[in-house]
């Protein structure tokens, strides 16, 4: 029993201390729990926003400043290229990724872009995806590698290996598209088996979907850093500003800015020499690793080959950001530092003055060549000199080189002529569409029982189906008996080539929206036509190759051309000039005529030989070039910075190519203008001195007896002097004969007598040749610091060698350096554009001087001889006679098509006595050598101080015929 009691106590014991435990323990839970309730009040109420800024402000960036960019200035201090402070439109995205944000952003760009639109700025945000307005279809500016990286980016793909099938074959609309979905341009709608299609575009036009995208596109490549600023538009008007800042509540992370852009005085003079700057891009970026993806560079010209002079430091200033990238403090600077001025050699006022020249001079020839026919068919014995301008050829050139917008005569503000002509047009489309038809489906007549506009007609829409991969050229058989009778003996009609084509598995029909493998020959057929008849509809190079045959069949006049030059605004008369041409009272031709001797429409719009031509200008004692002339020019402001798309395109449409500069990159043979290459190495090697006498009967009496340019006269016997003088091909073609020529002995084994003989081994002549032609620098470029096309010595045939004749291929560039070796009797410069490089404070860095490549050593009798033969050439023209100094020079011709005029070159240098400078002149397709003579003339007036600029371009002096030919 007591037993029992004890043991109860004992549990009862055991209770209260186990309570009491429990007790202790909750009471110091809540002990616990109360004190970390008031921490967490402490931390979340008391001091909360600190410690949660503390964590934001725990992301720290650093924000590149871009250096202000060097300037450009000539030889004499004057500026060509500087910076210029502007207004910009900038946008960072400072949301959440979420459909709403998503809508917001496009709706802000949106209002942005009508803003822009409205007053007539533009994006500036570069793309690769343009729209053609033609067909109102998305294609790409880029093109190769340049494309398959974009479409890489699109992808989401670091290497371009990495595409799939796919996506590597995007067409730019699928792109446009793609990116369309991705930043919710657009809206899903529920189809009728309930899946969902994403309709692209918002009820936006191509374009307006085209340019958002093209901002989102722009925005994202700073998605992690959203605190960078993504530049929508560049140097914007003050209406435009006025508008951002007036909707600045409903457009978030729109701003605007101030930032340099590049800019370029007189920019046509100087467009190929300076280049222009923009946006580095990926490949370039591979090559640059220093770079960053946002900055810019030089993309051309003096602007790449000097960046990093002109690229400046960077400056940085450091900014706090919080996880989504936005902008919360900043804590310090770090000044950037501008570039360094780079110093040319040029001299602007002679660039400028040359340049003027040269295009003055070019327009003419053009006047001296029109004649008032419809069109030049060349007689049996007429040569390239005697090729002339039909006026017909004039009225078509406004529509050829597409000055003339053919656009504007179908839209609502067409003017009475403009609507007048559509009409026309739409007549002859629809009888050129029939008679087409019945050509390929009934008629089917060979090709060379075509007219001339049908055979034209047929050659450009097979050329179309090759162009676009319907006709499989890599499929082709070349050697095939039909394809032979269609482009060498044109015996057969188009249908029955490409019916052959279908038969041999030429055509992909896939390509006409057929995809059925077993479809029959005849659906193919007749698909080809309907596809051929689409692009007569509405191609627009077909509709301007129709115009030309409108103008000579007289449904459009040359009148109407006339008023609609004046109704687009392309070319701006007197209102008396004007009233003439309403009535009558100056006709159509002479109207024409007025237009292009006061460079109302300059050749390089005309397009017609000669539309371009180039000059480069040294200093003969130090290989520096004083002036580096290409024409026709082009605004390279509108490509720094941003491209202009409308105006690059324009650009590459222009048939006169005015991106391509004429003085390094056109290759073409130097004609008589190597002549002094010729006399150095006969003499060199022997085969002639400078008293041997070469009779000239006017036709040569080796070989297949090519002709000298005096034919059928002769210039009787001449000593090398005289030879370079009179630029006779005989006696050149003699010196390459004795050049090639090979003596060999043999040895009569049985009497062991030894014969001599010679005969005559070309490949022999052609090395010689070589060997002194790159002496003279003609093998390799000219030295200038931007982009030069290779040059070719000859390598065939040492008699036509001999004369500049055969494969010789130089640029201007190059024939400068060479005439610059012979002034200077044997220094061979490596050219420079640059003279000097100083930094912002106007310490040189750089001092530069053109480095001398190889030196010619030859007896100074030997140069006296090619000097004097060079002073006597241009003693024999009038036009130099009052020329301040004497020049001594070497006119060339080099032909390079029957239907085509002329190549006409000219190189010399001045003073004769102590030469100072060399000019090499080139006026491409420029019928004879004497207008590059003439043409330098002026400029040597000018650079010696006989005239000035105003008198020099202020005469209207035709350029007449002569009968010099080399």
């Amino acid at each position: 029993m007591f037993n029992g009691l004890r043991d109860r106590h004992d549990l009862r014991d055991l209770a209260e201390k186990l309570n009491l435990r429990l007790l202790l323990l909750m009471m110091l839970i809540c002990a616990a729990g109360a004190g970390l309730l008031g921490r967490i009040y402490y931390l979340q109420i008391i001091h909360g926003q600190s410690y949660l800024d503390n964590f934001q402000l725990r992301i720290r960036r650093e924000i590149d400043i871009p250096a202000t960019r060097g300037n450009i200035y000539d030889r004499n201090g004057e500026v060509l290229a500087y910076n210029e402070q502007v207004s910009s439109v900038t946008i960072r995205d400072l949301g959440e990724n979420s459909t709403e944000h998503q809508d917001d952003i496009n709706a802000a760009i949106n209002t942005v872009l009508d803003i822009l639109e409205r007053n007539g700025d533009a994006l500036s945000c570069r793309f690769d995806i343009d729209l053609d307005e033609q067909t109102d279809t998305y294609v790409f500016l880029a093109q190769g590698r340049a494309l398959n990286r974009f479409l890489a980016d699109v992808s989401g793909n670091a290497d371009i290996d990495d595409m799939t099938y796919e996506q590597s074959t995007r067409s730019a609309q699928e792109v446009v598209y793609l990116l369309a979905r991705n930043y919710h341009i657009g809206s899903s709608e529920t189809n009728t088996d309930g899946t969902q299609t994403f309709v692209p575009g918002l009820g936006y036009s191509h374009k307006r979907l085209l340019d958002v995208v093209n901002v989102r596109y722009n925005l994202s490549l700073n998605s992690y850093q959203r605190y960078l600023s993504t530049t929508i538009a560049s140097d914007v008007s003050e209406r435009t500003i006025a508008a951002i800042l007036e909707n600045a509540g409903e457009l978030e992370g729109v701003e605007i800015t101030d930032e340099t852009v590049r800019r370029y005085a007189d920019s046509k003079y100087f467009a190929h020499l300076l280049g222009y700057t923009g946006r580095i891009s990926p490949s370039e970026l591979l090559e640059h690793p220093s770079y960053d993806a946002s900055d810019t560079i030089g993309k051309s010209g003096i602007e790449k080959a000097c960046d990093e002079q002109l690229q400046g430091k960077k400056g940085l200033r450091a900014v706090y950001v919080d996880s989504f990238g936005k902008e919360l403090d900043s804590e310090g600077i770090i000044a950037p530092v501008p570039g360094n001025n780079v110093y040319l050699t040029i001299d602007k006022d002679l660039t400028m003055t040359a340049y003027d020249i040269l295009e003055k001079k070019l327009s003419e020839i053009i006047l001296g060549k029109i004649q008032p026919v419809k069109e030049y068919i060349p007689e049996e014995d007429d040569t390239s000199a005697n090729i002339i301008i039909p006026i017909y050829d004039v009225y078509y050139a406004p529509v050829r080189n597409h000055l003339i917008d053919l656009s504007r005569f179908a839209s609502p503000d067409a003017t009475d002529t403009e609507k007048v002509v559509q009409a026309a047009f739409e007549q002859y489309q629809q009888e050129v569409v029939q008679g087409l038809g019945r050509q390929y489906r009934e008629e089917q007549a060979p090709y060379n029982t075509l007219s001339r506009e049908y055979k034209n007609y047929q050659t450009y829409l097979v050329q179309k189906l090759k162009d676009r991969d319907i006709l499989r050229m890599d499929l082709v058989d070349r050697a095939d008996e039909v394809y032979r009778a269609w482009t060498e003996e044109e015996t057969i009609s188009m249908t029955a080539f490409l019916q052959a084509a279908v038969a041999r598995g030429w055509v992909d029909a896939s390509g006409l929206g057929i995809q059925d493998r077993y479809v029959r020959s005849d659906e193919v057929i007749d698909a080809l036509w309907t596809y051929l008849e689409e692009i007569i509809r509405t191609d627009n190079e077909f509709a301007v190759m129709m115009y030309k045959y409108m103008l000579l069949n007289d449904r459009i006049s040359g009148y109407q051309i006339c008023r609609i030059l004046l109704d687009q605004g392309i070319v701006s008369v007197t209102r008396k000039e004007e009233r003439n041409l309403l009535e009558g009272e100056e006709s159509s031709y002479q109207f024409m005529i007025n237009r292009i001797r006061n460079l109302d429409l300059t050749p390089a719009q005309l397009n017609l030989d000669p539309y371009s031509g180039s000059m480069v200008i040294t200093d003969v004692n130090s290989g520096d070039v004083l002036a580096m002339v290409t024409y026709p020019g082009y605004d390279n402001n509108k490509m720094a910075n941003y491209v202009d798309a409308a105006y690059y395109e324009q650009l590459r449409n222009d048939l006169s190519k005015p991106l391509y500069n004429y003085a390094t990159q056109q290759l073409t043979a130097p004609g008589s203008t190597f002549k002094m290459v010729t006399a150095t190495a006969g003499l060199m090697e022997g085969v002639i001195t400078t008293d041997s006498q070469i009779a000239c009967t006017g036709e040569f009496v080796h070989l297949d007896h090519p002709r000298c340019w005096i034919y059928p006269a002769g210039h009787g016997t001449l000593n090398l002097t005289g030879g370079i003088a009179n630029s006779c091909n005989d006696f050149f073609y003699e010196v390459g004969w004795r050049l090639a020529t090979v003596a060999e002995e043999s040895v009569d084994e049985e009497t062991g007598k030894t014969t001599r003989t010679t005969r005559y081994d070309s490949a022999a002549g052609v090395d010689r040749l070589s060997y002194y032609a790159l002496l003279y620098g003609l093998g390799a470029k000219s030295g200038v610091e931007i982009e030069e096309a290779q040059p070719h010595i000859t390598t065939e045939d040492a008699v036509r060698s001999s004369i500049g004749q055969a494969d010789n291929n130089y640029t201007t560039a190059v024939l400068a350096r060479y005439v610059t070796t012979v002034a200077n009797s044997g220094t061979c410069y490596n050219l420079t554009l640059i003279d000097r490089v100083e930094n912002p404070e106007g310490s040189v860095l750089l001092d530069n001087e053109a480095q001398i490549r190889n030196v010619i050593n030859m007896d100074s009798a030997y140069w006296d001889a090619i000097h004097e033969g060079m002073k006597q050439v241009v003693e024999g023209f009038y036009y130099f006679w009052d020329t301040p100094v004497k020049v001594a020079g070497k006119t060339g011709t080099a032909q390079e098509s029957l239907q085509r005029p002329n190549h006409a070159l000219f190189v010399c240098y001045a003073p004769y006595e102590r030469p100072q400078i060399a000019v090499a002149t080139r006026v491409a397709n420029g019928y004879v050598s004497e207008y590059a003579a003439r043409i330098t003339n002026e400029v040597l007036k000018y650079y010696f101080r006989s005239a000035n600029r105003l008198e020099i371009l202020g005469t209207n002096s035709n350029m007449p015929e002569t009968s010099f030919g080399d």
